[in-house]
């Protein structure tokens, strides 16, 4: 089942063209890498993918539903992480994660099931009562997770969720999701980081706006040639940048 289709899909701000002709379908239960440096358009493809910005061309659907025709229907089943998540620094971590229930209109009769197993598999249960503002950087990070995940999306969006955070909390932040995965819950992840991507069934390089290749981490490095996908991400750049000039 393909979850996330788009097609052409762009936006301008003025004359700068942000998303330029996207082309990209993702599978049920994949988390793929959206890959690329800071301005390279994958914040607002993420914002076109979720419904808050409309496209200036193009379609796209997510879980069966029209980015823009069905945006307030697309909610339901979505959640997008950015990277400045809402938590309310003042509230405690158990009171955040039942704000998120109360605006997902979680049932009553379900939520202490729901906010038991995330803030289980998060490692936050010792930590309910502790003020969100006193968490460390990684731990504020998989709180945002569980508060994300509270309504059980069945498509996650994550806009460079670790950036920043310390290596041991990066690696937590991915044994969750590895566990979403099992649940056929469909990721898309972006990231600056090339190892991160490494981690990803399949990645898509991103540049100026442009998917410049898109395949498993294993199969792009074999093309281009190279060890590593840091060193096939600059030789897919430079090729493009030669042909089309900087």
């Amino acid at each position: 089942m393909i979850t996330i289709k788009a097609t052409g899909l762009s936006r301008n701000f003025g004359n700068k063209t942000v998303v330029d002709k996207l082309n990209l379908e993702i599978e049920e239960g994949e988390i793929f890498g959206l890959v690329g440096p800071d301005g390279a358009g994958k914040t607002t493809t993420m914002r076109l993918l979720t419904g808050i910005l409309e496209p200036t061309q193009g379609e796209a659907w997510v879980y069966n539903r029209h980015i823009v025709r069905e945006a307030e229907l697309l909610k339901d089943n979505i959640a997008y992480m950015s990277q400045r998540f809402g938590l309310y620094e003042e509230l405690t971590v158990l009171e955040n994660i039942n704000f998120y229930a109360d605006v997902f209109c979680v049932p009553r009769e379900a939520r202490a099931a729901l906010i038991e197993k995330f803030l289980g598999f998060s490692g936050l249960l010792p930590f309910k009562s502790r003020l969100a503002g006193k968490l460390s950087g990684g731990m504020k990070q998989k709180l945002g997770l569980s508060c994300a995940l509270i309504h059980t999306p069945k498509v996650l969006f994550l806009d460079e969720p670790t950036n920043g955070v310390d290596p041991v909390s990066r690696r937590d932040f991915w044994r969750i999701l590895y566990d979403l995965l099992k649940e056929k819950v469909t990721i898309l992840y972006s990231t600056s980081y090339l190892d991160e991507a490494e981690r990803c069934r399949r990645v898509g390089l991103l540049h100026k706006g442009r998917l410049l290749k898109c395949d498993k981490p294993d199969n792009i490095k074999k093309e281009c040639n190279v060890k590593t996908l840091e060193e096939a991400f600059i030789k897919t750049v430079n090729e493009y940048e030669s042909r089309h000039g900087k």
